[in-house]
C-alpha cells in the first residue's frame, strides 16, 4: 500500500519516488513488544506495519552472562529488559556491534551487544534458586568459577549431584528440569527478597516490578508479559478475600500475595524486593492466576 500518490500529468517524472511515500506504521502497536522502526520492521508485522524494509528473524541465544536489552545501540541507553543466559533473542539487524530485535519469550524489543549472543541451545534445566554456582568439577571443595542467575537456561547431562554443562558443573539442587516447573510463584519470588531495584532488571543483580512477577511465574510454567501494565491481562478478576498467589497490580507496579494481608513486590521506593501490606496499596487490583 502506498500513500501520498499524485496524479500523473505531462512533464511529470515517472519516478516512483515522485509519486509515493511510505507513511508507516499503519496500525497503532505497542513498540515495546512489536519490532518496527521507520526504516525496518519484523516481517511478521508486514500485514499491519508499513516499512521500506522487512527482516526475517534470526534466532540467537544469550551466552553465559545476563545482558541488558537497551532502547538504543549505545551502552548508555536506558535498559528495557534483561536477557538471561540461554534465553533466545530474535535478531532482525546487526549493525555497529549491536543486534536489534526482540526477546523470543516475551517479544520485548531492543538492542543487545552482538558479542553477548551465541548459537541457540536446547535447554534441559533452568536455575530456580537466586543464583547457581558453577564449578570446574563436582568436588565439594572445587573453586567457584562463576554464578548463574535465576531463570538461566542450561543444556547438560546429569552426573551424580551435578549437571555437566559447557560452563562447568552446576549443582542439581539449584536447578529444575525443563518441563517440570515449580508450583508456587510466591516461593520463587521470596528467594529474591532484598534484591535491589534495577530498571529493566530480571535477575538477582537487580530486578524491577514487572521483571520479578514475570520471572516468578515463568519458573512455574506461566507465560507472562514483561511489563507490569501488560500483566493486567493475566488470569481473572479476583473476588472475595485476598489469597496466596493472587497477582496484585497497582500504579507503577505489580506483586504477588503472600497471604491475605501481605504482598511481595519489587519496590522502587524501597529500592529492593520487599513485602508490603495490601491495605497500603491504593487502587490495587487483584487477578486470580491459574496456579
Amino acid at each position: 500500500m502506498a500513500a501520498g500518490a499524485r496524479p500523473a500529468s505531462a512533464g511529470c517524472s515517472s519516478s516512483t519516488a515522485d509519486h509515493f511515500r511510505l507513511t508507516g506504521p499503519t496500525a497503532r502497536l505497542d513498540p515495546r513488544v512489536n519490532a518496527y522502526r521507520t526504516d525496518l520492521a519484523d516481517i511478521a508485522l508486514s500485514a499491519c506495519v508499513l516499512a521500506p524494509h522487512y527482516a526475517r528473524a534470526l534466532l540467537r541465544s544469550c551466552g553465559s552472562r545476563a545482558t541488558s536489552v537497551r532502547c538504543g545501540a549505545d551502552g548508555d541507553a536506558a535498559p528495557v529488559t534483561e536477557l538471561l543466559p540461554g534465553e533466545d533473542f530474535a535478531v532482525l539487524e546487526y549493525a555497529g556491534g549491536w543486534a536489534w530485535g526482540y526477546c523470543a519469550a516475551d517479544r520485548a524489543v531492543g538492542y543487545v551487544e552482538a558479542i553477548e549472543l551465541t548459537e541457540p541451545i536446547a535447554p534441559t534445566h533452568i536455575v530456580c534458586e537466586k543464583s547457581a554456582p558453577v564449578m570446574p568439577d563436582a568436588r565439594v571443595t572445587a573453586p567457584l568459577l562463576a554464578s548463574l542467575p535465576m531463570g538461566a537456561r542450561l543444556h547438560g547431562e546429569e552426573c551424580g549431584a551435578c549437571l555437566n554443562t559447557e560452563y562447568g558443573c552446576v549443582p542439581l539442587s539449584h536447578l529444575e528440569r525443563i518441563g517440570e516447573p515449580a508450583d508456587d510463584p510466591v516461593v520463587i519470588a521470596e528467594r529474591l527478597i532484598g534484591t535491589p531495584w534495577l530498571d529493566g532488571g530480571r535477575s538477582h543483580a537487580g530486578v524491577d516490578a514487572g521483571g520479578l512477577v514475570q520471572l516468578a511465574l515463568s519458573l512455574c510454567g506461566i507465560v507472562a508479559p514483561r511489563f507490569a501494565d501488560q500483566q493486567r491481562d493475566l488470569g481473572e478478576p479476583a473476588t472475595g478475600a485476598p489469597r496466596h498467589g493472587d497477582l496484585v497490580l497497582f500504579e507503577g507496579g505489580a506483586g504477588l500475595m503472600i497471604d491475605d494481608l501481605m504482598l511481595i513486590h519489587a519496590s522502587r521506593e524501597a529500592g529492593k524486593v520487599t513485602t508490603t501490606p495490601l491495605a497500603l496499596m491504593e487502587g490495587a487490583e487483584r487477578r486470580r492466576l491459574p496456579l
